[in-house]
């Protein structure tokens, strides 16, 4: 089956709605979907759920949606480096779910892994477990975290086959694998796409019915965001 398509704009048509939940992949500025989020915000799409690690930086990645005020609820772990993030949240027009990253982490992978819920020692004691069940096992306390699942997930791969196989590589793997699999529809933007056969199947990072669209990705910025050097 072949899934490419021709551009961000097509490989996003007929998805996206109000008050939808979407999954972005990245950490800081690695990883980002450059050329899927312009597409998002082209279509004016309001009331949006956001998971994400961060929401991007200043004048880049999700920091456009934040502007557009399409972002109604952000689910992240770090929001600094963002001051228009921290804008909203304090304003209150921005509501945030805040997440240990490692418990984020494993809250995605267990929507895509089908687990509704499971224990972690991340965050007892703190606000995090404000509200939520606690049981105490061998002695310790742990707190009970649910599943996230998304409407769709927009992922960057730095290779991708028509049949929606993925391969990502170093620090840019981060939340996208993960992300892949926890959606109802998951579209890949990647920087090469090959031809089925060309990644070898021991390199495959995500297999193919994960995936339901691809694209060539457009924007390829990879932004660092800061750079810092010395004297050797």
């Amino acid at each position: 089956m072949n899934k490419l398509y021709p551009s961000p704009k097509a490989a996003l048509d007929g998805l996206l709605h109000d008050g939808m939940t979407i999954m972005s992949g990245g950490f800081g500025l690695v990883g980002n979907p450059e050329s899927l989020i312009p597409e998002i915000m082209a279509a004016g799409v309001k009331d949006l759920t956001v998971i994400s690690n961060n929401a991007g930086a200043d004048g880049f990645g999700l920091w456009h949606l934040l502007k557009s005020r399409q972002i109604r609820k952000m689910i992240s772990s770090y929001v600094g480096e963002n001051k228009l993030f921290e804008e909203q949240y304090l304003s209150g027009e921005l509501e945030l779910e805040f997440n240990p990253q490692g418990t984020l982490a494993e809250r995605i992978r267990a929507g895509g892994a089908g687990v509704p819920a499971f224990f972690t020692r991340t965050g007892v004691g703190t606000v995090v477990a404000d509200g939520k069940p606690q049981e105490e096992f061998e002695g310790q306390a742990y707190v009970r975290e649910t599943w996230l699942r998304a409407d769709l997930a927009i992922v960057r791969a730095w290779r991708a086959d028509s049949a929606g196989n993925l391969q990502f590589r170093k620090t840019a793997r981060n939340f996208n694998p993960v992300m892949a699999t926890a959606a109802t529809v998951t579209v890949v933007e990647a920087e090469e796409v090959v031809a089925v056969g060309q990644i070898d199947p021991d390199c495959v990072h995500t297999p193919g019915i994960y995936v339901q669209r691809v694209v060539q990705s457009t924007i390829n910025e990879k932004r660092i965001e800061f750079r810092t050097v010395r004297a050797r």
